[in-house]
């Protein structure tokens, strides 16, 4: 049976990535196990894993959720503020689901709760360095309790427009960082990538974009990151066409700063299951043979100010992830 108490306790936490070690630190005392350890990820954050035996089932999810903090509001039917959806209602129905097959008599798993995931995934990159080796991996996060089939792969680039400064009322005479962006971006827009059967479309988004001059001057420089979801049809073509032939300009700067590549996931007769456009921390940890992404809420309502989860949600979860530990 769930705690909402203790849920209603993580989620008046703030953890937004890079504070997340408080959480950490009260999860390690509050949540029960026969054995719990703590890991430094090197930046000053924690990875936590709860041990009931020694695990061949590994629950999985992330404490670090996205800004800005919502404080929480927990009522009957659903339970609202940052991180209920993604990942803290993952942390609760997880840890349940522990518990019962715990009460139950069942040993061999582990609660793993990692750090850093939405900006990098530091915290499995850090555990995957460990000499740690389990059979299977559930992953929590927001799949409206399917279970991933596939998932897109992720590709980021750090871009740098390189202009030529120069008064504004003679734009012939310099160029102008703003316009190599635009241009870049109809190229972009133009740019076809295979469609993939599994995964469908690749798509992009760009973010921190920084172009800091007066307006009486061209703009000498604009930097930007830009951010692809792949599939198994495009996920080497973007690196090459990126890396290749945008890299090739003479007034454009590229480097590649992380991602990983499509994968399959494994999937359960009677469960539904459905392919997934976000990442996760499943493809850098590489310490598991087998890997299953599922949990409760949807992917729709994350990262959002009206962020919530379904109480039926939560508790469709635990059901489903002690009987993953029963087909496992």
């Amino acid at each position: 049976m769930i705690d909402y108490g203790l849920f209603e306790d993580i989620l008046g936490f703030d953890s937004t990535s890079g504070k997340e070690r408080p959480l950490a630190e009260f999860l390690a005392r509050r949540l029960k196990a026969h054995k719990v350890e703590t890991f430094e990820v090197g930046d000053g954050t924690l990875n936590l894993l709860f041990s009931w035996g020694v695990p061949r089932v590994v629950y999985c999810t992330h404490i670090d959720t996205v800004p800005p903090y919502i404080a929480p509001t927990v009522g009957e039917t659903e339970v609202r503020g940052r991180g209920s959806c993604d990942a803290k209602g993952q942390i609760i129905a997880l840890y349940t689901a522990c518990c019962e097959l715990a009460a139950n008599g069942r040993d061999g798993f582990g609660l793993l709760l990692l750090s850093g995931e939405e900006t990098g995934s530091w915290g499995a990159k850090a555990f995957a360095k460990l000499p740690f080796k389990a059979d299977l991996l559930v992953i929590g996060e927001p799949t409206e309790n399917k279970m991933v089939s596939a998932s897109k792969g992720t590709k980021a680039y750090e871009v740098v427009f390189h202009g030529e400064p120069f008064h504004s009322g003679y734009p012939q005479f310099g160029l102008s960082a703003v316009n190599l962006f635009v241009d870049f971006v109809n190229e972009l827009r133009a740019k076809s990538f295979p469609f993939d059967d599994v995964l469908g479309e690749t798509t992009y988004n760009i973010g921190k974009l920084v172009s800091d001059n007066p307006q009486n001057i061209l703009s000498p420089e604009l930097q930007c990151r830009l951010y692809f979801r792949t599939t198994f049809a495009s996920d080497a073509l973007v690196h090459e066409w990126m890396m290749r032939d945008v890299a090739a300009h003479p007034h454009i700067e590229v480097s590649h700063i992380g991602g990983d590549i499509p994968a399959s996931y494994l999937t359960f007769e009677g469960f539904p299951a459905s392919p997934a456009s976000f990442g996760t921390d499943a493809p850098h940890l590489l310490n598991f043979r087998r890997k299953i992404i599922c949990g409760p809420g949807s992917i729709r309502h994350a990262h959002r100010d009206d962020e919530h989860v379904l109480v039926a949600d939560l508790e469709q979860a635990v059901s489903n992830y002690v009987r993953f530990f029963e087909l496992a």
